[in-house]
């Protein structure tokens, strides 16, 4: 037996008993205020000792996984037919269409963190997973383009890897990639992802950054997250978020994280951010989820800490990987907006698929 199947039967075994746990409180206000206690200073101080990296404003709490247990023991939330079956629409031929556009600079939602955009006339690519499982769970919605569509539209793309999470980092899709592909990735996952393919892999540090062809700098940020994967120790790799700066706009790519106060100082150290791509993923349970993953309420106000003009959320309707069905998120954000009374304009919740022309001046 693989070992997908043994986690598998691991985690169905888990789940048949899960009738049986009593649903865990957490304190939102309580949350809330050891938030606002973290140090911003923290945010430019060492995060790697001892062979591990860690954020230095709000450690991340050990023994996770018994707690890992302790919520697949756990009853599940109540959740109405429509926020359990609602799913992201699939608009098709997202290929054919890009060649038909004139060349212009765009951003498109490929599926879960996977976005594709055009900048002064290169191909980046987010987190890429094309694949039909994040190793176990599977996947929902098909993938707006596959890596062989990809390979006909263009020799290269620039790929920003977050971290080594399994729907992040996935080895057959990096495999799949245009042949002059080149990679940028947080410390620590240069050596893995080169053995993947012998691509042009770039590492980079928080608040490190690389200038590129056409006035385009990539800088890497922080982000409230952690790492583990087989054959790598827990948090032996660094987890990031990224700013891409064009002469036309800015791009913030979010990867994974939990509400912290580098938001705030991340909008400002970069005025005039453009598109604020940010997840809105598991996040149920609170008590479990809270410190790696932003509900729909954190994630708008990471929006309004950036400043940025437009939200475009991330990770929600692709694979089903907490409490919360996949595409809750994306109705729990719109529901956000009309309780907070926000310009609606400001939010684009992308269909899988769909392109959103970034305009130039």
């Amino acid at each position: 037996m693989n070992l997908r199947r043994c986690i598998l039967l691991l985690l169905f075994t888990i789940s048949l008993s899960s009738c049986g746990g009593n649903p865990v409180h957490f304190d939102e206000a309580q949350w809330r205020r050891d938030v606002e206690k973290q140090s911003i200073e923290k945010l430019y101080a060492p995060h790697f000792k001892d062979g591990k990296y860690f954020n230095p404003w709000m450690p991340m709490e050990r023994g996770r996984f018994s707690e890992f247990l302790k919520w697949r023991l756990s009853r599940k939330g109540h959740y109405t037919d429509e926020e359990g079956t609602f799913k992201a629409t699939v608009v098709s031929h997202l290929s054919d269409r890009i060649r038909a556009l004139p060349d212009v600079d765009f951003i498109s939602w490929v599926g879960h963190g996977t976005f594709l955009m055009r900048i002064m006339g290169e191909y980046w690519l987010t987190d890429p997973i094309f694949s039909k499982r994040a190793f176990v769970p599977k996947r929902i919605t098909p993938p707006a383009i596959t890596a062989e569509e990809l390979k006909e539209l263009t020799d290269r793309v620039n790929v920003i890897i977050s971290h080594n999470h399994y729907d992040h980092l996935d080895v057959q899709s990096i495999r799949s990639l245009p042949e002059k592909s080149r990679i940028f990735v947080p410390r620590g996952l240069k050596e893995y992802v080169a053995s993947i393919h012998n691509y042009d892999v770039r590492e980079l540090d928080w608040w490190e950054s690389i200038d590129l062809k056409g006035d385009v700098t990539l800088v890497c940020l922080p982000a409230q997250h952690w790492s583990r994967r087989i054959g790598q120790g827990v948090n032996s790799t660094l987890w990031a978020s990224y700013m891409l700066i064009t002469p036309e706009t800015k791009i913030y790519f979010g990867g994974d994280s939990g509400y912290f106060v580098g938001y705030r100082e991340i909008g400002r150290h970069f005025t005039n951010i453009g598109y604020a791509l940010l997840p809105i993923t598991a996040y149920h349970p609170r008590w479990f989820m809270h410190y790696g993953h932003m509900n729909a309420q954190e994630a708008v106000n990471a929006f309004r800490d950036l400043g940025a003009k437009y939200f475009i959320p991330t990770q929600w309707g692709s694979f089903n990987l907490g409490d919360n069905p996949p595409g809750y998120p994306a109705l729990d954000l719109k529901r956000v907006i009309q309780e907070k009374n926000l310009d609606p304009s400001r939010f684009i919740i992308m269909d899988i698929g769909q392109i959103r022309m970034i305009p130039q001046s």
